[in-house]
């Protein structure tokens, strides 16, 4: 697959709507679809009555004031707790991802966040195999995902998952372990090669020692003196005893020029463009550093520009197979409360190679064009093809219902099978042709009698099988894949 060219040249100066490029409804999806999964029609008719501006506020308020979900009962359940640990795990697991499909599709922008953190701070539950463990990580990426970035990173460090994924708990004055200082460079702030040298990371593990407590499977684990290494270390030609918090103060304050740059373009990279601009991502940079690494601002900031709001920006990133789903469950308004449909969910994407709470190595899922290739984009229709018949069999009057929110004349099929057709792609389509391929499929079997003589409107008994057979159609439309 070719590469999408960056062609954007919006600043980051406000988007201030104008007659050559509108607040409407491709741009309200526009922003609805970055900054969570979609958006339903009745929906789009509310935002439209904000100014951008006051929009993305609004989202970015909610998102950082929004309660967590309950602690489940396991919370802090020990290996010790259970009677039966091995059998009694699954549900668990699967009680804890399926909560956060729903979040997802409820709670749009926190959720995103959540996701687009757990592909930066990399765990891998088959590794700690407690869920205990997955629920305190995950808390922490919902509690960080838009507050002090410094405070978030010192805070995923401690987390059992991490320590025990990235062998901190064998990290110790007498034996070091370099992994978890290596990818607190590479991959967590500097970013490869960026600031940092070998010894730098030999020297870290050594600050970084101390939390060894780990007693028992899925028991807590904590800081033990004994095993922290309390001599002088160098880091970055700075000599003190550094330990825990001193080093990440000194990384903060030392590299945090290549800090805010790594971060704000891998933030532009999954929420803008896979192809960087570096003007942007200096001027996000210094405002990260200016606010003295606090997300929020950054990313009221990017969603409130002229750049973001581009029309060379919209529909160029490939949708992971999270968001394939559960898009066309959030942006249709169909119901998402069954656990049948979350678990099936859950178990498409990780066919579709995003096993959530599983990505693929330390370095998360490539994402964008590595989504798509010949064998995932069949994958892709056929799941998309269990959500369209599913819902068809259990909810077929949704398609009604969404049909005649969208239809401008709930008797003309033309403009109907236009509106659905804009309504699910970002950009809708180039050449008359291609609505006229989707006009036919909408018609299907039905006479053009009914059509031409006014008998055919949206109350007719197989426009739901009728919608159901258009919105499979545009699934399998290139433009689909992209958000």
């Amino acid at each position: 697959m070719s590469t999408i060219v960056n062609c954007a040249v919006g600043t980051l100066t406000a988007y201030s709507p104008n007659p050559v490029k509108p607040w409407d409804q491709s741009r309200v999806q526009h922003l609805y679809r970055r900054m969570g999964f979609g958006i339903t029609p009745a929906e789009i008719k509310a935002a439209l009555k904000r100014s951008p501006s006051e929009l993305v506020d609004a989202l970015v308020t909610e998102a950082m004031n929004m309660p967590l979900p309950p602690a489940p009962a396991w919370a802090n359940l020990e290996y010790k707790d259970y009677k039966n640990f091995d059998q009694e795990i699954g549900p668990q697991y699967i009680e804890w991802t399926t909560r956060w499909m729903r979040d997802m599709y409820k709670n749009g922008f926190r959720e995103k966040l959540a996701l687009f953190w757990h592909n930066h701070f990399v765990t891998q539950g088959e590794t700690y195999v407690c869920p205990s463990y997955l629920y305190a990580y995950h808390k922490i990426l919902q509690q960080n995902c838009l507050g002090d970035f410094k405070a978030f990173v010192k805070a995923i460090g401690t987390t059992p998952a991490m320590l025990i994924y990235l062998n901190g708990v064998q990290n110790n004055r007498f034996s070091p372990n370099e992994n978890y200082a290596r990818e607190l460079y590479e991959l967590f702030t500097l970013g490869r090669d960026n600031g940092y040298t070998q010894q730098d990371i030999v020297e870290t593990a050594r600050a970084l020692t101390g939390w060894n407590g780990f007693t028992a499977i899925c028991a807590p684990i904590g800081y033990n003196p004994v095993f922290f290494d309390s001599g002088n270390k160098t880091i970055f030609g700075k000599t003190a005893a550094y330990n825990y918090d001193t080093l990440h103060d000194l990384l903060f304050q030392e590299r945090a020029e290549q800090i805010s740059t790594h971060i704000c373009r891998k933030i532009y990279r999954h929420f803008v463009h896979p192809e960087v601009d570096e003007t942007i991502v200096q001027g996000l940079a210094k405002t990260f550093r200016d606010n003295k690494f606090q997300l929020a601002p950054v990313f009221r900031q990017l969603f409130k520009s002229e750049h973001f709001f581009d029309d060379e920006v919209m529909g160029t990133i490939i949708k992971s197979p999270l968001e394939l789903m559960i898009s066309f469950f959030r942006q249709g308004g169909f119901a998402f409360e069954q656990q049948e449909t979350t678990l099936g969910v859950v178990y498409l994407a990780g066919e579709l190679g995003q096993q959530i709470f599983q990505p693929v190595d330390v370095a998360g899922w490539p994402g964008n064009r590595n989504w798509v290739n010949s064998a995932t984009l069949t994958g892709r229709w056929a799941s998309l093809d269990l959500g369209i018949y599913g819902l068809y069999t259990a909810e077929p009057e949704s398609y009604r219902t969404l049909a005649k929110a969208l239809s401008p004349k709930h008797d003309d099929p033309v403009l109907t099978a236009r509106a659905i057709v804009d309504f699910w792609l970002p950009k809708g389509l180039y050449r008359d042709a291609d609505y006229g391929q989707a006009v036919k499929t909408f018609k299907w079997e039905v006479p053009e009698t009914y059509y031409t003589s006014g008998s055919w409107n949206l109350e007719w008994e197989y426009v739901p099988a009728q919608v159901a057979l258009l919105i499979q159609h545009i699934a399998r439309l290139p433009e689909f894949q992209l958000t």
